[in-house]
């Protein structure tokens, strides 16, 4: 499934083209998009794929939910979610799969691992590539988390812990999700040799920073304040699981919001919105 917003039609068409090819039925579910966008989403129903609208914005979460409750429909297996701003080569789920305990030959070996999600080892973005801490466990890679764009969740495990957290929005969904089933006994999965190309928001760069290259965003001072509240909103549960994750995972957010406050635009709003995020909503 494919959430959109304001979706690029070039773009958003070869994604489904590349999906279609590979005979997966898709869900197009739109985040209030204004009107600019109606020719974009006609395009797309007109090619018979499957196309949600909504008239008011609440994030990416009400869509991944809504491609959870369409892959359950088809009786699927797994729930391929990816970005409109993303793009996959030919054979990527396929990918996926082989390098999980899902096709390994263990899945009916009650001490196998039981994979929950299953993420491509490496984002290649303009910044950069981004890949994920790994350890090794029963001869397959495996993180905290994983980014939900081009991930294969397993929608019996995504049932059970209850979906995507609509009340996080955008920031931090996938993280939550990761974390809701790792508490529940199942494992995020990497596949390492996988690459899904995938722009990290419109003005994410690299930057140098004592000899380390760290990844400058750019988001919005919203985004800098949802960032920050949801990812403490998460931390407790973090640190339950595992106290390393959640300490790099705070790491890299006092790093990014620095890199806000420093060297982005409109610095002094994204400290504001910084600031913001450290309360609860509604508490100032």
């Amino acid at each position: 499934m494919i959430p959109v917003f304001r979706p690029d039609e070039s773009a958003l068409l070869a994604l489904l083209d590349t999906l279609s090819t590979a005979g997966i039925p898709v869900l197009v579910t739109d985040d209030a998009s204004p009107c600019t966008s109606d020719h974009v989403l006609r395009a797309v129903a007109d090619r018979g794929f499957s196309v949600v609208r909504h008239p008011r914005n609440a994030g990416i979460a009400r869509g991944l939910n809504e491609g959870l409750a369409f892959a359950r429909e088809h009786g699927a297996t797994w729930l391929l979610t990816v970005d409109q701003d993303s793009s996959l080569p030919a054979g990527y789920g396929e990918s996926l799969l082989a390098a999980s305990p899902a096709e390994s030959g263990l899945w009916s070996d009650p001490s196998a691992l039981r994979p929950g999600v299953i993420g491509a080892g490496v984002i290649g973005d303009a910044s950069g590539d981004i890949g994920y801490p790994t350890h090794s466990e029963q001869g397959f890679s495996v993180t905290e988390e994983v980014f939900q764009t081009g991930s294969l969740w397993s929608v019996a495990a995504l049932a059970e812990v209850g979906g995507f957290d609509e009340r996080l929005g955008i920031d931090g969904v996938d993280s939550g999700a990761c974390l809701a089933l790792r508490k529940a006994g199942y494992s995020v999965i990497v596949a390492p040799d996988v690459r899904l190309a995938h722009t990290l928001g419109t003005q994410a760069r690299s930057v140098r920073i004592l000899g380390r290259e760290v990844v400058s965003t750019g988001h919005s001072p919203e985004r800098r304040e949802s960032m920050v509240r949801n990812r403490l909103r998460l931390a407790p549960g973090e640190f339950a699981e595992s106290p390393t994750h959640a300490f790099r995972t705070l790491r890299r957010l006092a790093m990014n919001t620095a890199l806000a406050v420093t060297v982005e635009e409109d610095r002094w709003a994204k400290a504001k919105g910084s600031v913001r995020g450290l309360f609860p909503r509604g508490s100032r």
